[in-house]
């Protein structure tokens, strides 16, 4: 994390991107999502832009494609690119709370935000997966 001041105020940077050129057109939601106690989040999907997130309570496994899975704990921010990037988990770890996090959806024009993915296009890609942990 990194502070920096901005007039009287201090901004705690959480971390940094850079995504890709937005087309016309495109959008952007904001909402609350909360996980039950120990559940897998959504199917493995992907999103039709870049997603910002931040965790607000609890406890996320999260996990992208070519990306070892890692928790994200309250506190913490994370972002994915979206596109053609799957999105393999987004699940509580926490057996017994609720998990919740703030996400800032960037919807390309005229597609779906989330997008399940097929068995079959998993099992064709399944080479691109980190391995999974023991």
């Amino acid at each position: 994390m990194q502070t920096m001041k901005m007039g009287n105020n201090e901004i705690v940077l959480l971390g940094t991107a850079a995504p890709p050129e937005l087309p016309e057109g495109s959008h952007v939601m904001t909402g609350t999502v909360e996980l039950p106690p120990g559940d897998p989040g959504s199917p493995p999907h992907r999103h039709s832009g870049p997603v910002f997130g931040y965790m607000l309570e609890g406890e996320m496994i999260f996990e992208l494609e070519g990306e070892p899975e890692r928790v994200i704990r309250a506190g913490e921010a994370f972002w994915e690119p979206g596109g053609d990037v799957i999105h393999y988990q987004a699940a509580n770890n926490l057996p017994d709370r609720t998990s919740k996090f703030l996400a800032v959806m960037v919807c390309a024009p005229d597609q779906e935000m989330l997008v399940f993915v097929s068995p079959e296009e998993l099992e064709q890609r399944k080479g691109r997966r980190a391995p999974r942990p023991n």
